[in-house]
């Protein structure tokens, strides 16, 4: 009896000093019914993999997957190629008239050029992470309607569609939600990241196509214009690689919210309430 007595406060004093022990590992002293914070965060990290970073969003956690990585490398690409189609087309419009053989070379290859850059943008709209939905239909709208239009160009007439529209100013009305499309996307990166050169674009590209459509510049000025927004461009392009995926991804929690039922969103504003 005495021996039963002696084991059961032996184990009884075990169990306690494991139960000390463990809530001293955890760091958390345990309240029944109601873990603390600090213990859910920790059972939370618990849960991803040691490679996986861990970002706690508006609407939970959240953390990089490879499909991410895929998507926003997919839309750094779009951004490329529309900056390299944007380039070859300035390049040839700044060409001097007496470079004729350069000009010859390179006329053939400006309508495949305009597709593929417009291709490009169009990636880039499909890809790009947007928190207002109905702002990212808006410029993948603006982008069909461009990209209508380009290829009308392209099917009814024998020059270029860029050599074409630049003499039939009023053809930009056809072509220009391309640009405006474009516009928006340097508004995006422009307010979210701060970057000058895509603010500068936001300005530069708009003064350009329009001045071009009203004729309100001289040419010198029409050509300074051209050329600050090929540089502008290809700065925002190239520098795309140099962000964090997270940066271009965005509060990841917030798109997943936008995908769930009503009643998941209820579901789950309600747990995050009690928590």
């Amino acid at each position: 009896m005495a021996a039963a007595s002696t084991s059961i406060r032996c184990s009884s004093s075990l169990s306690a000093r494991t139960s000390f022990a463990t809530q001293r590992w955890t760091g958390v002293h345990l309240v029944p019914g109601r873990a603390s914070v600090r213990y859910r965060r920790h059972i939370a990290r618990a849960s991803y993999t040691s490679s996986e970073e861990v970002y706690y969003g508006r609407f939970g956690r959240w953390s990089v997957t490879n499909a991410d990585r895929l998507e926003v490398v997919g839309y750094r690409l779009g951004i490329s190629v529309t900056a390299l189609a944007f380039l070859f087309e300035g390049a040839f419009a700044l060409l001097p008239a007496d470079q004729s053989a350069a000009r010859d070379a390179m006329q053939s290859l400006l309508d495949p050029v305009a597709l593929a850059g417009a291709a490009g943008l169009g990636v880039s709209l499909q890809l790009i992470h947007i928190y207002i939905a109905t702002l990212k239909r808006a410029l993948q709208v603006l982008w069909a309607v461009g990209t209508v239009g380009l290829v009308y160009v392209l099917a009814t007439q024998d020059a270029p569609a860029a050599v074409f529209v630049y003499e039939h100013p009023m053809w930009i009305w056809a072509v220009g939600p391309l640009f405006a499309a474009l516009t928006g996307v340097a508004f995006k990166e422009g307010l979210c990241y701060n970057k000058w050169e895509a603010a500068g674009l936001f300005g530069a590209l708009p003064l350009t196509v329009g001045g071009c459509l009203l004729q309100l510049f001289p040419e010198d000025a029409e050509r300074g214009l051209l050329a600050s927004c090929m540089i502008l461009l290809g700065i925002f392009a190239g520098r795309k690689y140099t962000q964090a995926f997270k940066d271009d991804i965005g509060d990841k929690s917030i798109f997943e919210f936008q995908k769930m039922s009503p009643e998941e969103q209820q579901s789950l504003l309600r747990r995050l309430g009690q928590e």
